[in-house]
C-alpha cells in the first residue's frame, strides 16, 4: 500500500536535522520533476528553512558528479534535497545531510548514515516524486495549494492512469477545479524545454515556482511560457520528421532510430507502442549527444522493461547508464561501443550501429 503520511513524516524528521545555513533543492528536468522540486522548494521556504534555490539537473549530468559536489560543497549548504534523480550510494556533499525523495527502481542503495531515502517504489501503486514531495510538504505545513503540482506529476510521468485511476484520492478534488485538458496541455508545455535542442528546463522550473495554477502555465505571457511554448515547436517539428523513418525488427523488440538534438526519442518509442502492441519498443536518438547514443524503452505488453533490459544487458562501461527509470519506462544513456554491443545481442545487424 502507498503511505503518503508516513513518507511525508520521515522526511520532516530527516530535514528537521539540517544545519543553520539553507538547503539546496536538486530536482530532474521533466515535468515530475520540475513539479517536485517547486513543491520542495517552496514548502521549505514557508516552513522557514530560508531561501531555497531549486536547481534542475538536466541533459548527462548528475546530482552524484564530481562537477555538482564541488559546486554545493564551495556553498555550504545546511542540507540537500534531491527528488526524482534516482536512488544510489555515495554521499552527494559529505558531511552534509541528503534526503532522496523518489520513486524510480534504485541503481543502489545509499549506507550513509547521513542520507535518508523517501522512496515509492516498493509502494503499490508507486506514486509520483512530486506525490511524494506534496506528501512532505503537507508535514511541514499548509500544503494544499500546492497539491495541483502533484496532479501535473502524476499526470505526466503516469498518462491517463495518473490522471483517473492510481490515485483518485488526489486527482478528483483537482478535477474539480482544473480540467484534464488544462493539466495535459501544462505537462505538455513543461516537458517542452528538457526537450529542446538547448536542454534548458530552466524556465519551466521558473514558472513552477511562482504558478498559482496550470492557466499560469497554459496561459501565461512572460519569456519564461513564451520560452516553453516555442520549446514546444521545435519539438514537434523535430519528432514530426522522425516518425517517417520505419522501424527495425529483431524477436520481440522493435527499434526506431533517430538523430536530432531534440530529446525526442522516448516520444517516438511511445508514438509506435500503439502499433506495435507485441514489441518492445526502443526508440534510440544517435545525435543527441556525441559518443553516446540515449535510448528510451516502451511497450504495451511486457509489464517490467527493468527487467527485460537487464536480462539483455551487454558488457557496460563506467560512463554507462543502462535499464534506468520505470518498469514500464526505462531506457539509458550509453556510450556508442555499448550501444552496438546492445544492438548485436539483441540480434539486429549492421544497420542499427552507431559509428
Amino acid at each position: 500500500m502507498t503511505d503518503l503520511a508516513s513518507h511525508g513524516a520521515a522526511f520532516a524528521r530527516a530535514v528537521s536535522g539540517f544545519g543553520p545555513t539553507p538547503p539546496v533543492v536538486l530536482c530532474h528536468d521533466d515535468a515530475d520533476g520540475v513539479s517536485a522540486g517547486a513543491i520542495l522548494g517552496r514548502a521549505l521556504e514557508r516552513a522557514g528553512y530560508g531561501p531555497i534555490d531549486v536547481q534542475v539537473i538536466g541533459r548527462g549530468a548528475s546530482a552524484w558528479a564530481p562537477a555538482t559536489r564541488e559546486a554545493l560543497a564551495s556553498r555550504d549548504p545546511g542540507g540537500i534535497v534531491v527528488t526524482d534523480l534516482g536512488v544510489q550510494a555515495g554521499d552527494i556533499v559529505p558531511g552534509v545531510p541528503t534526503v532522496l525523495v523518489d520513486h524510480h527502481v534504485p541503481r543502489s542503495l545509499p549506507d550513509s548514515p547521513g542520507t535518508t531515502v523517501i522512496s515509492g517504489h516498493g509502494d503499490l501503486p508507486i506514486p509520483t516524486s512530486s506525490l511524494l514531495a506534496h506528501a512532505c510538504a503537507a508535514a511541514l505545513g499548509e500544503a494544499g495549494d500546492l497539491a495541483w503540482l502533484a496532479g501535473i506529476g502524476l499526470v505526466g510521468d503516469l498518462g491517463e492512469r495518473g490522471a483517473n485511476g492510481d490515485f483518485p484520492d488526489v486527482m478528483a478534488p483537482l478535477r474539480k477545479t482544473y480540467t484534464a485538458k488544462a493539466l495535459r496541455e501544462a505537462v505538455s508545455l513543461l516537458n517542452a524545454p528538457r526537450r529542446s535542442a538547448s536542454g534548458d528546463a530552466g524556465p519551466a522550473l521558473r514558472l513552477l515556482l511562482r504558478a498559482t495554477g496550470p492557466a499560469d502555465v497554459v496561459a501565461g505571457t512572460d519569456p519564461d511560457a513564451a520560452a516553453l511554448r516555442a520549446a514546444r515547436i521545435e519539438v514537434k517539428a523535430a519528432l514530426d520528421a522522425a516518425r517517417g523513418v520505419p522501424p527495425l525488427f529483431a524477436g520481440p523488440v522493435a527499434l526506431v532510430l533517430c538523430r536530432s538534438p531534440c530529446q525526442i526519442h522516448p516520444l517516438l518509442a511511445q508514438s509506435w507502442t500503439g502499433r506495435l502492441r507485441r514489441q518492445v519498443v526502443i526508440g534510440a536518438n544517435l545525435g543527441f549527444r556525441p559518443g553516446y547514443v540515449h535510448f528510451a524503452v516502451r511497450s504495451a505488453s511486457v509489464p517490467d522493461l527493468i527487467r527485460f533490459l537487464r536480462e539483455r544487458a551487454p558488457t557496460l562501461g563506467p560512463d554507462d547508464q543502462f535499464a534506468q527509470g520505470h518498469q514500464r519506462a526505462a531506457g539509458g544513456q550509453v556510450r556508442v561501443e555499448t550501444w552496438n554491443r546492445f544492438m548485436s545481442k539483441l540480434g539486429f545487424g549492421l544497420e542499427a550501429q552507431a559509428a
